[in-house]
């Protein structure tokens, strides 16, 4: 059971936070896909781990046409996922097994099915529903050109025309259009928002694409040009603040203002920004006045390579103690392929097109990458910080890079022009069990198909075996615990070449090999290691050890 005191405010600096991906955690009702009542029936295998918080992926009424980042209600539980007594009663479950309970926010859009986007549908060019989104008139003799050159996130114009010939906003697919954060209804409804959650025991906030709710609506909008469409390509070409609908400065007063909400409670409701942005500007996020952390992705981009690593280490650790918040690491999550084939691509894969070969060009060593990734694991729990761990990761699971395209569900596949597979190789339904029509997952079959490996990689086949991932990741949480003191680390100075080697402030220490020849092995008592050490005083390449 989690030891952390839940009068603790400041239990998020150093936690080990477990995203579930709901729709493919596990069944309760033999329908394909995951739901609220089979998280709270699974929370004893989470607990088990030992990390301190669940963190849920959107579980809101939607289409899934963005697999739940569409939402056409904030505050309600998508009824093929059960309902708030469901949501209510997993909180409570997971309160009493000691972990606490994050939830996804995602702010910058709605669902088109949203009641007040049909509202705007039917009022009108000019009315108050439509200024609660980004309506404007098409450029072109007869409007029918977009009205500026704005790019969607997953392909193609950011604008979508309706019959009455204004255009609407939206990033991402079109079936999300964006909000218009300059309207005190929309501020005002995520209040709201907050504080319904927040009220039903919520213990803190992810928040989804944290930089993109402000935009420059003054008129004429403004063209981006060869900027590109996404994150911090797009940044690196504009004075900080002043893209036109990416990280700029007015954001920070909507998060000042949400701090005054978490603050209203006890302990603090937390939060951790989802913000594409370059590393200083990622610190005003993270201020304490502001959402208190922010997901840092450059630990999860870098190579497998020991002088890239430690500058990534050194530079977010540096950004955190700017912004008087910890730092956070992540090796996984629901958008990016898996790192246990990731890390074993060649440098400059193009992850598209090895997707869209289903995983064979390159082909991949999977016993090589799941050694690989468990040494980047034992590296990233070493960190001072908050770790973020994705579900299905303490198995090992690998990428379903081979999915059939005629299965996906990912909108990227569709809107790319069937050039960008999508996200989908990370959501396939976790295995349970080795056997059974979806591997434990529910009783009938699961709405992505799992491959016939995933039999391997199931709970029930690592369970109590020594020396699975499964009991790997429960090993090292249990240790990180007991050994987890302060914030920061030293580098050693004489470490060999490809090799990260650093100490923690109580005198531990973790090595991690990345070279392609054994090293000797420092003096001291193995506390951990990811791999079985050979003996002979040598460390191994692709190997991490924890030593006292």
């Amino acid at each position: 059971m989690n030891d952390l005191s839940s009068r603790n405010p400041d239990w998020w600096r150093q936690a080990v936070v477990y995203q579930v991906y709901p729709r493919s955690f596990a069944d309760a009702d033999g329908d394909g896909l995951g739901d609220v009542r089979g998280i709270a029936e699974r929370l004893h295998h989470v607990a088990a781990l030992g990390v301190d918080a669940l963190w849920l992926s959107p579980f809101y009424p939607s289409e899934l046409a963005d697999g739940g980042y569409d939402i056409a209600d904030h505050r309600d539980v998508d009824p093929r996922l059960g309902a708030l007594d469901d949501f209510d009663a997993m909180v409570a479950e997971a309160h009493l097994l000691g972990l606490k309970v994050v939830v996804d926010i995602v702010p910058n859009h709605t669902s088109h099915r949203h009641p007040w986007f049909q509202e705007a549908l039917r009022a009108g060019p000019g009315s108050a529903a439509r200024d609660r989104y980004v309506f404007r008139a098409g450029r072109g003799e007869r409007g029918e050109l977009p009205p500026t050159d704005w790019q969607s996130v997953f392909g193609g114009s950011a604008w979508q025309r309706v019959p009455d010939g204004q255009w609407y906003l939206h990033l991402f697919a079109s079936e999300q259009p964006d909000l218009n954060w300059d309207n005190e209804e929309v501020r005002a409804d995520f209040r709201t928002t907050l504080r319904f959650w927040s009220d039903r025991g919520v213990d803190g906030f992810r928040i989804d694409v944290a930089h993109g709710l402000a935009k420059d609506l003054t008129e004429p909008l403004r063209d981006v040009g060869d900027l590109g469409p996404t994150g911090e390509e797009a940044l690196e070409h504009v004075p900080p603040g002043s893209h036109p609908y990416w990280d700029r400065d007015e954001v920070h007063e909507i998060y000042r203002d949400w701090r005054k909400i978490f603050d209203s409670y006890t302990p603090p409701r937390t939060a951790v920004a989802e913000a594409w942005v370059p590393d200083a500007r990622r610190a005003l996020y993270a201020r304490p006045d502001e959402l208190g952390q922010a997901f840092n992705f450059e630990y999860l981009q870098a190579g497998w390579d020991a002088d890239e690593l430690r500058r990534v280490i050194t530079g977010s650790l540096r950004t955190a103690r700017t912004a008087g918040a910890s730092a956070t690491w992540v090796l996984s999550n629901h958008d990016v392929v898996r790192h246990t084939s990731r890390l074993t691509l060649p440098p400059g894969t193009d992850h598209d097109a090895w997707l869209l070969s289903g995983g064979r060009a390159p082909a991949i060593d999977e016993a090589a990458g799941l050694r690989r990734a468990r040494a980047a694991t034992l590296l990233m729990l070493a960190l001072p910080g908050s770790a973020y761990v994705y579900q299905g990761e303490e198995l090992g699971l690998p990428e379903v890079a081979g999915l059939p395209t005629k299965v996906l569900q990912d909108p990227i596949w569709e809107q790319s022009g069937h050039v960008r597979k999508g996200r989908d190789g990370c959501r396939v339904p976790l295995p349970w069990t080795t056997g059974g029509p979806s591997y434990g997952f529910g009783a009938a079959g699961a709405w992505l198909p799992q491959p016939p490996v995933f039999a391997a990689y199931a709970v029930q086949a690592q369970d109590g075996v020594e020396g699975s991932t499964l009991e790997l990741y429960r090993r090292a949480l249990r240790l990180r615990r007991k050994l987890l003191e302060g914030e920061s680390l030293t580098w050693a100075p004489d470490a060999p070449a490809g090799v990260l080697q650093f100490a923690r402030s109580d005198g531990w220490r973790c090595v991690t090999n990345l070279g392609d020849g054994p090293v000797p092995l420092p003096p001291g008592e193995v506390l951990l290691s990811s791999v079985p050490l050979p003996g002979g005083g040598v460390l191994p390449p692709d190997t991490t050890v924890w030593l006292a």
